[in-house]
């Protein structure tokens, strides 16, 4: 058994960080498994060290993984979704809470609706999970994001625990969070938490376009507008645990927002016509037992219900005013038997049904009304050769509507060597499907109902090390890929203004490499230094068609590097007091924002420097925290998407209570 270096705390404070780990859960991490036992290391952040990354959405902490790229519309309420390892947003799968998280109608998940107030920890994995008892629609994705909310902890004779947060800031941002936990009874809890945001998105920016011969076109400074936010999102669990094997839950979610879209910036002009409003509503279930010591079952269940208003008044553009109401239901059924102490051996049913009803369309060319029933069936094996080997085969059959099925397998190894050392070498391969959205299908002037899917297939192999010991802890992954995407979905002009079609012709090769490093030290004095590097090489290159101005062109958006430092300092008094520094850096590297590499799409690298500063107090019962951010020290002035600017510097403050 590998032990954390924070395991060195004294159990007295093991016990009062189990009631308050909301602020304190990492210092008291046990890591009852090597790190090599994961078949394809996992990325994670959990407990505290999400409370130091700065970030205010899950989007903004999945930045310091490495092999994303985050798509980022700019402010608060900027639309933000992840692409990893250059698959593409619709090949990643987000799981809140083991339950995928769907959007039948565009295929993607806006990571900046989801909170880092209520979320306890953060996986990413390349490939699938190293357990093979999950639902069969995981063995599906190209890769898996996991969203676990927080659980409640409770000392003997405690009953409830209440909580406080409010954060203020640059830009008018104003976001109160309150939440409870209560015991029910000796097995059973609930947990409540919710969260308001607001946001004015006036910040100011610099837009400066430089011609191919160096020429200034313009360079204007001024405010972004219409960035707005509204938003409130409320959450409630219930987790019962009986016996020693079984548990249910059930989780409801609840998030409305209004904001403006800003638009791009095109030859410094300016777009700001265009209003979203979204409700997201989805009720989940789980249930989980073991039978005989041997058999394991699950059942998720969950009903989702979507509302989307899309307005455009920009007389620029083509005039808008749509809204969109999707439904989806949700059934999955998983067992897994062990058939001998080294063999395992588990099937799984999934079931979906999605429909999607436009209103207000100003085409008749498209029918209002969509539905479509998706069925998954997945039956995988596992084999673990004493400490030296492990080996994971699984076979995925996806039935969509009446289309031919499709199968896909995977296959994954993990060799150790030498059982003594914490060194791992893993191996996988693996093929998913990425079908066409409702949008790919039926959008107005570009769908193509005819569409095939995307084929994706991955090649990984990867060298994990980790040493533990009382004074240090740290884990080492470096990884070499090799994708490669076919029939690939993109859009294609038919050569009238603003009518395109969908069309499968793309091919993609995707080379990277990813390295990545965690460290902890226990200094002198109580003092720990923590640390955790990332860099990513890609090369993904169009090879669709030889004749192609952009054959073997860097596809759009990827930079060649990217990377992240993270460093923190953290010191406790002898009373249990907390105090931190904590310093990151973020950087993306040149990428063009079109498919042919010229000088007209050229997007220059940019990077950001962000630091905070806490202290955690106790006082009898109660928790104190706060925290001061400063992000973007420098102020660098940078887009993340070509003509989305990014805010400049800004200050956020934090006060947090709990009982």
């Amino acid at each position: 058994m590998a032990l954390s270096a924070h395991s060195v705390i004294a159990e007295s404070e093991t016990e009062r960080d189990s009631l308050y780990s909301d602020f304190r859960i990492e210092e008291v991490e046990v890591t009852a498994r090597s790190l090599t036992k994961d078949i394809i290391v996992p990325q994670r952040l959990k407990g505290a060290e999400l409370e130091r990354l700065n970030s205010l959405s899950v989007a903004d902490a999945l930045r310091y993984f490495s092999g994303v790229q985050l798509k980022d519309y700019g402010g608060v309420g900027g639309i933000k979704t992840i692409n990893v390892r250059s698959m593409g947003s619709q090949h990643t799968a987000v799981y809140y809470n083991g339950v995928q998280l769907g959007n039948a109608q565009n295929g993607q998940v806006d990571l900046g609706r989801f909170s880092l107030d209520n979320m306890e920890e953060i996986q990413l994995f390349n490939g699938q999970k190293s357990d093979i008892f999950q639902s069969a629609r995981e063995f599906g994705a190209a890769g898996n994001v996991y969203l676990t909310t927080r659980k409640p902890y409770f000392k003997p004779g405690e009953r409830a625990h209440v909580h406080g947060k409010m954060r203020f800031g640059s830009f008018g941002l104003a976001n109160p969070n309150v939440g409870f936990d209560v015991k029910l009874t000796e097995t059973m809890s609930l947990t409540f938490d919710a969260e308001y945001v607001y946001s004015n998105g006036k910040y100011p920016f610099r837009y400066r376009r430089v011609l191919p011969n160096g020429e200034t076109a313009y360079d204007t400074t001024a405010v972004r507008q219409n960035g707005d936010v509204n938003a409130v999102r409320a959450e409630l669990g219930i987790h019962h645990y009986y016996r020693t094997t079984g548990f249910w839950r059930v989780h409801a979610y609840n998030y409305y927002s209004e904001r403006g879209v800003p638009g791009a910036i095109v030859n410094n002009v300016w777009r700001n016509g265009e209003r979203l409003w979204d409700r997201n509503t989805f009720v989940q279930a789980q249930w989980q037992d073991e039978w005989f010591g041997r058999w394991s079952t699950r059942l998720l269940t969950k009903y989702a219900n979507d509302y989307t208003h899309y307005k455009n008044n920009d007389v620029r553009l083509l005039p808008a005013d749509n809204e969109y109401t999707q439904q989806e239901v949700y059934l999955s059924l998983a067992n897994k038997v062990q058939i001998f102490n080294f063999w395992d051996f588990s099937v799984a049913y999934d079931f979906q049904f999605n429909d999607l009803h436009r209103c207000n369309l100003l085409s008749d060319t498209v029918p209002e009304y969509f539905k479509r029933y998706s069925h998954w069936l997945s039956a995988a094996t596992a084999f673990n050769i004493k400490e030296y080997l492990r080996i994971q085969a699984s076979v995925l059959m996806t039935a969509v509507d009446n289309k031919k099925p499709r199968v896909t397998p995977g296959l994954f190894f993990s060799f150790r060597p030498y059982p003594v050392i914490d060194l791992s070498l893993n191996v996988f391969y693996k093929q998913s499907y990425r079908y066409p959205t409702f949008n790919d299908l039926y959008y107005t002037d570009l769908g193509n109902a005819n569409l095939r899917p995307e084929l994706a297939r991955q090649h990984s192999i990867e060298a994990a090390y980790r040493k533990a010991t009382k004074m240090y802890d740290i884990a080492v992954t470096a990884s070499y890929y090799y994708n490669r995407v076919t029939d690939k979905i993109i859009a294609y002009p038919k050569g009238q203004q603003f009518r395109w079609t969908m069309l499968n012709l793309g091919e993609v090769k995707i080379h990277g490499m990813d390295a990545k490093a965690d460290m902890s030290f226990n200094l002198p004095l109580r003092f720990v230094l923590r640390g955790r590097l990332n860099y990513t090489y890609q090369k993904a290159i169009d090879v669709t068609n030889p004749n192609d101005t952009y054959y073997c062109h860097q596809i759009p958006y990827i930079p060649w590097h990217s990377g992240s430092v993270v460093v923190g300092l953290n010191w406790q008094s002898k009373r249990g007091d907390h105090y931190g520094l904590n310093y990151s850096f973020i950087y993306v590297g040149e990428r063009y924002c079109q498919q042919e590499n010229i000088i007209y799409n050229y997007v220059q690298p940019w990077y950001t420097h962000d630091m905070s500063i806490y202290g955690e107090w106790g006082i009898k019962r109660w928790w104190l925290k706060a925290n001061l951010e400063i992000n973007n020290m420098l102020g660098q002035d940078y887009e993340v998407i070509q003509n989305y600017p990014m805010p400049k510097q800004n200050v956020r403050c934090t006060l947090a209570v709990k009982y």
